[in-house]
């Protein structure tokens, strides 16, 4: 079991650069991956999403990828020495018919534009492909180291509640062996005719009430022991444990509908308050 939750980094070296990677996760119902990536590896985006979606299934996952020059290697300076010789080339044409005098240094080149010019150094981004997935893989890997952690906090609370379920199940089935058929107090026939013709209508004193709840008893049992098992499994459960939560509601509305005793009625509502506190939980479960 893991949480959605969890943070993540992790940086490698290479000669001209540094490449660090931090993830961040927080819940969703769905996989919503948001990538912050230099313009460098805008090619490798693709792979960058596959390699998160392998790992994770479920929440809203932020990537940030930062690349740092190292330095000396972000520019470089250049010069157009084809321009520089046909330059000098032209100045000694125009001393030679003029007559000028003066020499050509370094200094006056120096002055003259598009001669020297600094330029950004342009780099292959498949040729640091390696370097980017390395460190993405470091980052999610402490990503979920962090998520399993807190996901194992999780599950033992879950299976606290899911012991208290299976308490609570076996007190319903000792309040159905005790008061399976039982005897209520109709309303008074002029206050409620419906109610007492549609039970018996030949006798508007006491009603049987029938509260034979031992099917949702057998399947409310075999929910809380199912959800006991999904919550132990290490693949992502989310999805899992509401839908078998929805099962152990459903069983325990019915049981409360079938048999309005006050002992059975209190019981389902400690179940359902046990549900709530799992399913609250099951919110940041991948």
């Amino acid at each position: 079991m893991k949480s959605m939750t969890g943070y993540g980094e992790a940086s490698q070296n290479i000669r001209s650069a540094k490449v660090s990677v931090q993830i961040r996760s927080l819940n969703h119902r769905h996989l919503d991956l948001q990538l912050r990536v230099p313009r460098e590896y805008m090619a490798l985006e693709e792979e960058i999403r596959k390699t998160i979606r392998e790992k994770i299934s479920r929440g809203r996952v932020d990537v940030f990828i930062n690349r740092s020059t190292a330095k000396g290697e972000a520019r470089r300076l250049e010069m157009d020495e084809t321009l520089v010789g046909q330059y000098i080339a032209r100045v000694k044409q125009l001393k030679k018919k003029f007559g000028l005098a003066g020499e050509i240094d370094v200094a006056m080149l120096a002055d003259i534009p598009d001669l020297i010019h600094v330029r950004e150094v342009e780099i292959d981004s498949a040729s640091e492909r390696k370097t980017v997935v390395k460190a993405l893989t470091a980052a999610i890997g402490k990503l979920e180291q962090a998520r399993e952690r807190e996901g194992g906090n999780m599950r033992a609370d879950m299976e606290e509640q899911i012991t208290h379920l299976k308490r609570i199940v076996g007190d319903l089935e000792n309040c159905a062996a005790e008061n399976g058929t039982r005897l209520i107090k109709t309303p008074n026939p002029q206050d409620s005719p419906n109610v007492a013709s549609r039970e018996n209508p030949g006798d508007l004193g006491n009603v049987v009430l029938k509260g034979d709840i031992n099917e949702e008893l057998v399947r409310l049992k075999t929910h809380v022991s199912v959800l006991g098992k999904v919550v132990r499994e290490r693949e992502p459960v989310g999805k899992k444990i509401d839908f078998m939560l929805q099962e152990v509601n459903r069983e325990l509305n019915t049981i409360s509908s079938k048999v309005p005793h006050l002992p059975v009625v209190q019981l389902v509502l400690q179940g359902k308050e046990r549900v709530e506190k799992i399913r609250e939980q099951t919110q940041n479960i991948e």
